[in-house]
């Protein structure tokens, strides 16, 4: 898919948790591009909408420059081209390579302390369907604990100030409290689906997940893909 449909895929995904602008999607790309994550290829011509979701992330991620939207000009005395070629656009197409494959399977397989923050584990838990069960629940075990962790220093700072802090901070400080008890609630529900899925599926749960990943991945060289614009010649 190309850069304006991406970036309202992730979105979709991530939007509860983490809003990616186009400033910030590009040069993701780019990095992945610069590690060998991806590689980049050129696809036929897309439809005027994509062209413009993709005009509009250009600008916003400063992505183009007065000479790329200038590119394509004819020489004078060069005949024009035929209208109905006028302003096409190439799609360029970002293919996952076998190290991005692999990286992004190692991902998957990480259930260590970064996954239990507030910037890691909404991430993951969107890629949970991809995920074996037992780094699931490792994650999501973790989580709560760092939840009770906080719940108990919200409840220590509370009994420490409320003699001295106004009505307003004091429900400010409830009004914490009252979301991180709702989450370790959520996650509780969480695990014990997750335990008896387990119970109920029995070790081949895990093997299955993890081959469940691969077939999502596809075969190596495979055109797992997203996309942007650019003009073409």
């Amino acid at each position: 898919m190309h850069g304006y449909e991406l970036r309202k895929r992730l979105y979709t995904v991530l939007g509860a948790f983490r809003a990616l602008s186009y400033g910030s999607l590009y040069p993701c790309l780019q990095d992945l591009l610069a590690d060998g994550l991806i590689v980049e290829e050129h696809d036929e011509a897309v439809g005027d909408d994509a062209r413009a979701g993709d005009r509009q992330a250009a600008r916003a991620a400063g992505t183009r420059s007065a000479g790329t939207r200038s590119a394509g000009t004819r020489s004078a005395g060069t005949s024009a081209a035929p209208r109905s070629r006028a302003g096409r656009r190439s799609k360029k197409v970002y293919r996952l390579t076998a190290e991005g494959k692999e990286r992004l399977q190692e991902l998957l397989g990480e259930g260590g302390p970064a996954t239990w923050e507030d910037d890691g584990f909404g991430v993951h838990f969107a890629f949970f369907g991809q995920t074996r069960a037992d780094v699931r629940l490792r994650i999501l075990e973790g989580r709560r604990s760092r939840l009770e962790e906080r719940m108990e220093a919200i409840r220590a700072a509370f009994t420490r100030t409320r003699e001295r802090v106004d009505r307003y901070t004091l429900e400010l400080h409830k009004h914490g409290l009252e979301s991180v008890e709702r989450e370790v609630r959520w996650l509780n529900e969480l695990i014990a689906s997750e335990r008896e899925a387990g119970r109920e599926a029995g070790p081949e749960a895990g093997r299955e997940a993890g081959r469940e990943a691969g077939r999502e991945l596809g075969p190596a060289g495979g055109r797992n893909h997203i996309s942007d614009n650019e003009e073409s010649s």
